[in-house]
């Protein structure tokens, strides 16, 4: 399957979740910006993917990137953000979401497991969030990040060079 076939429009998510849903495939999601794809990002994916029987990975659009990362960033164009991770093999699906929170997202998405980084807990995720994959029966999981790799890092390295 092409990558470009892997992109979902907010519009098209909930015919294809609920077409997955049908099948009988248990859903997980994901969401983050995704600006320069590093070996920390595939580890966590990969983890996510193994959770389930499909993952699907909201990508925040550029102007809530702006707002979450600072005027800088993204680096990458959200339409090149959700290509890239569609290709990877681990990943069924992409879409691109407007707003800085993933709580409209995960409504359409409605995801049996919603993973987020290991910088999160229960305590600290945005509770709309929370409220909105808890209510459609979903769990949430943490995975730890890989130390030392964050596109941060690497937008601080390629600076001082």
């Amino acid at each position: 399957m092409d990558s470009a076939d892997k992109m979902l429009s907010l519009a098209a998510l909930p015919a294809w979740r609920e077409a997955s849903r049908a099948s009988g495939r248990r859903l997980v999601v994901t969401n983050g910006v995704f600006d320069l794809l590093h070996m920390g990002h595939v580890t966590y994916l990969e983890g996510a993917r193994s959770l389930g029987d499909a993952l699907l990975i909201g990508v925040n659009g550029d102007d809530s990137v702006r707002q979450l990362k600072g005027p800088s960033r993204p680096l990458n164009p959200e339409t090149d953000r959700a290509r890239v991770l569609a290709g990877l093999g681990c990943v069924d699906a992409t879409c691109i979401f407007p707003e800085m929170r993933a709580v409209n997202f995960l409504s359409a998405a409605k995801p049996d497991i919603y993973v987020k980084g290991g910088d999160y807990t229960l305590d600290t995720i945005d509770p709309d969030e929370r409220r909105a994959v808890e209510s459609h029966g979903g769990r949430i999981v943490f995975i730890p990040f890989v130390p030392g790799r964050s596109t941060t890092g690497l937008v601080a390295k390629i600076q001082r060079l």
